[in-house]
C-alpha cells in the first residue's frame, strides 16, 4: 500500500503509526504502548493510536512469534497489561472528573474542546453505564468518558465494574484480534491495510449517529411539510 495514501489519517503525527513506534522503539514499544493507552484513557488527549495501536501490539506480537521483527512479549502478558493499563487510565480520568468538576468543560486548547464534551455527554446521556463499554470503541468518546462520569459523580463501584469490562473487551480483544489475523500473510506486510480497517470501523458509531440524526431531521421536515 502506498505510505503517501495513508498519511493523512496519521494527521501528520509520527507516533499515530504504529510501524514508526517499532521502529523508534523496538521491544520498547510494548511499555510505549501501556503508556499511550494509559493517557488516552484518562490524561484528555485524544490524539492518540488508540484502536490501531493495540491491533498493531498484537499482529507485532505474532510477527515476533514467527522470528521476524516485532514485539517479543507473550500475547496474555501483553492482553492484562494493557487492559490494566486501559483501567487505571479510566479511574484517573473519573478521578479528576470527581475533582475538578465542571469547570474542566471552560477549557480549551488544541486537543481540548468543549464540543468534545458536549459529544460525550449526549452518548452518556443516551448509553448510560453501558457508555463506558461502548465509549471504548469511539474515538473522543472514549478519553472523556470517564471524566464526564466523574464530573457527574458516578457511584465508584458502578464505574469501577462497567470500566473494568469495558477496558477488558477493548484492549484485550482488539489486541487479540491483531494477533490472530497477523496470521494472514497480507497483513503482516500490509498493516496499513488493517489500520484502515480497524479506522473505519471506529468511525462507524459516528457515522451511524450522522445517518440517524440526518434521517429523523428529514422526517420532522416531511411532518411539518405534510401538515402545511
Amino acid at each position: 500500500m502506498n505510505p503517501d495514501l495513508f498519511e493523512p489519517l496519521l494527521l501528520g503525527i509520527k507516533w499515530m503509526d504504529p510501524e514508526w513506534l517499532l521502529a523508534e522503539f523496538g521491544q520498547e514499544m510494548f511499555w510505549v504502548s501501556i503508556a499511550i493507552v494509559f493517557i488516552e484513557c484518562g490524561l484528555l488527549f485524544p490524539i492518540l493510536p488508540g484502536d490501531s495501536l493495540l491491533f498493531s501490539v498484537g499482529l507485532f506480537i505474532h510477527r515476533a512469534g514467527a522470528g521476524e521483527a516485532g514485539i517479543d512479549v507473550n500475547i496474555f502478558v501483553a492482553c492484562l497489561a494493557l487492559s490494566i493499563a486501559a483501567f487505571l487510565g479510566n479511574v484517573t480520568g473519573y478521578e479528576i472528573g470527581r475533582a475538578i468538576g465542571p469547570k474542566i468543560y471552560e477549557k480549551r486548547g488544541r486537543f481540548l474542546k468543549p464540543e468534545y464534551f458536549t459529544k460525550t455527554e449526549v452518548f452518556f446521556d443516551k448509553h448510560g453505564a453501558k457508555a463506558l463499554v461502548l465509549g471504548r470503541f469511539v474515538p473522543i468518546v472514549r478519553t472523556f468518558i470517564t471524566l464526564v462520569a466523574g464530573v457527574g459523580k458516578m457511584n465508584r463501584k458502578h464505574f469501577f465494574v462497567w470500566s473494568a469490562v469495558g477496558a477488558v473487551l477493548w484492549a484485550t480483544g482488539i489486541t487479540l484480534l491483531g494477533y490472530f489475523l497477523g496470521g494472514i500473510e497480507f497483513l503482516q506486510h500490509n498493516i496499513e491495510a488493517a489500520i484502515l480497517v480497524i479506522v473505519f470501523i471506529s468511525v462507524l458509531p459516528m457515522l451511524f449517529e450522522w445517518w440517524k440524526h440526518r434521517r429523523e431531521a428529514i422526517e420532522l421536515i416531511d411532518d411539518v411539510t405534510d401538515d402545511l
